[in-house]
């Protein structure tokens, strides 16, 4: 996976021989000497990945350039990883606190820094592809325009961490680091809080493989998205970029540094709830994309989706399908009487009483105005009738009650209803026929139903 990679460092030597590191991977490197270089470089090129140098004198040091890149807009969602000299605790964390998803040490490991490379690009590729289809989602005006970032909404919230450990000091350790702000709970020993936010793995663990359990993770369903931290032991670098390889989003070395712990697991969380909320918000946009807003049931888009693979299904020996197309009788009389905010809430109240009033299976559709479509999967024309009938039913057994009215409304509807039992039928031939006895059906009296042969049903 090809990509683009920001190196900030202030020495010349360092910057080529990371370039020619990464260009032998085909990488494509941008360079920067100054912090404040490389932040308005950030801004212009939106690079996939950015390598930062702590110690650059004569201008903001690493920490603060990371802070920066942080805090706008544009580059906040760019991985960051701080390379330095400087090994010990209280600059790794304070790096891990400034936001970098890594602090790595010099002379650089090439082979870890190629897996925490491709890691971080990997999960760039996945961000970047959301809020790819979000934007487009508020340009169409499916998704609801939020102010702010989001990342900025999920910060510091109470989460549930799962540890898989055998290790019982360790096991205490994290529990005092994480549980002041979090539910900590251990496998197989506690009773789950709820789904996790963290899964914190042990490769290694003397009575399981760690190396397994991230593997089944990231490959199940339940589990693919949940970010991993696997600890291990210092000095095991195979051991880390294997971690890395099989999916951990993160490691962190034995004993455990409870600060760093805190500060890595923070960053985890954070990301995978800003993740969530990317999701759910294409989830909720799909879903307006197919409703309608008014009455809630699917609308006219929806209705041809699911019709056209059904009938076609059909004729090639399938089950049948039936439709049946409601129409309120009289509504233009009500809108004119009584006023569209009356004409709505009929709309609404009809809207819900076919949705009440038919099967989990069958799809609710407004058509347009006050036309309404049921799809009825798996069913014939008999069938169909006789739910056509106790729909009709139900529509009139009671008044309709509106705001502002002084006496309940009486609602009645016509139905038509046609199967997919005649050869070469579409979908726009099926609702045609059904559409042509919903006429028959008004031209009868109204409040009816007739079914695709003509026969009529009070």
């Amino acid at each position: 996976m090809s990509a683009r990679i920001l190196v900030i460092d202030d020495i010349e030597a360092n910057r080529r021989l990371i370039q020619a590191k990464l260009s032998v991977e085909y990488y494509e490197v941008l360079t920067a000497r100054r912090g404040e270089e490389g932040v308005q470089l950030a801004k212009r090129e939106r690079p996939d990945l950015i390598l930062l140098d702590v110690m650059m004198p004569g201008g903001i040091d690493g920490f603060e350039t990371c802070r920066r890149l942080k805090a706008l807009p544009e580059t906040r969602h760019i991985p960051v990883v701080i390379i330095t000299t400087l090994d010990d605790r209280a600059n790794r964390v304070r790096g891990l606190q400034a936001g970098a998803e890594e602090f790595l040490t010099k002379p650089i490991d090439d082979v870890q820094l190629m897996a925490r490379v491709k890691n971080l690009i990997g999960l760039k590729v996945v961000i970047d592809e959301l809020r790819a289809r979000e934007a487009s989602g508020r340009r169409l005006g499916v998704i609801d325009e939020e102010r702010g970032d989001p990342l900025d909404r999920h910060r510091l919230v109470a989460s549930n961490v799962l540890v898989i450990d055998d290790n019982a000091n360790q096991i205490r350790r994290i529990r005092s680091a994480l549980g002041v702000e979090n539910r900590v709970f251990l496998l197989g020993a506690d009773e789950p809080p709820g789904p996790p936010d963290l899964a914190i793995v042990s490769v290694t663990a003397k009575s399981f493989d760690g190396f397994r359990v991230i593997a089944r993770m990231r490959s199940g369903e339940p589990t693919r998205q949940l970010p991993i931290l696997a600890i291990i032991d210092p000095d095991e670098r195979a051991r880390a970029v294997r971690a890395l390889e099989l999916g951990a989003h993160d490691i962190i070395v034995r004993p455990i540094d409870e600060e760093e712990i805190i500060a890595r697991a923070r960053t985890l969380m954070r990301r995978k709830r800003y993740l969530d909320a990317i999701r759910a918000r294409l989830d909720q946009g799909l879903e307006l994309a197919i409703t309608d807003q008014l009455t809630g049931l699917y609308n006219r888009r929806f209705l041809f989706t699911q019709l056209s693979p059904l009938v076609m299904r059909a004729q090639c020996g399938g089950e049948a399908v039936a439709v049946m197309v409601i129409d309120i009788d009289h509504f233009k009389r009500c809108n004119d009487t009584y006023g569209h905010d009356v004409g709505d809430a009929v709309l609404q109240e009809f809207a819900a009483r076919i949705g009440t009033n038919v099967r989990p299976s069958d799809f609710a559709c407004r058509l347009g105005g006050e036309e309404f479509v049921v799809i009825m999967p798996h069913t014939n024309g008999d069938t169909a009738c006789l739910a056509a009938k106790r729909l009709r039913r139900q529509v009139c057994a009671s008044p309709f009650r509106a705001s502002g009215l002084e006496a309940p409304l009486e609602i009645t509807a016509s139905i038509g209803v046609a199967c997919s039992e005649h050869g070469g039928d579409t979908a726009e031939t099926l609702l045609k026929r059904a559409d042509e006895a919903l006429y028959e059906a008004k031209r009868g009296g109204r409040n009816r139903v007739v079914g695709r042969n003509g026969t009529q049903a009070a």
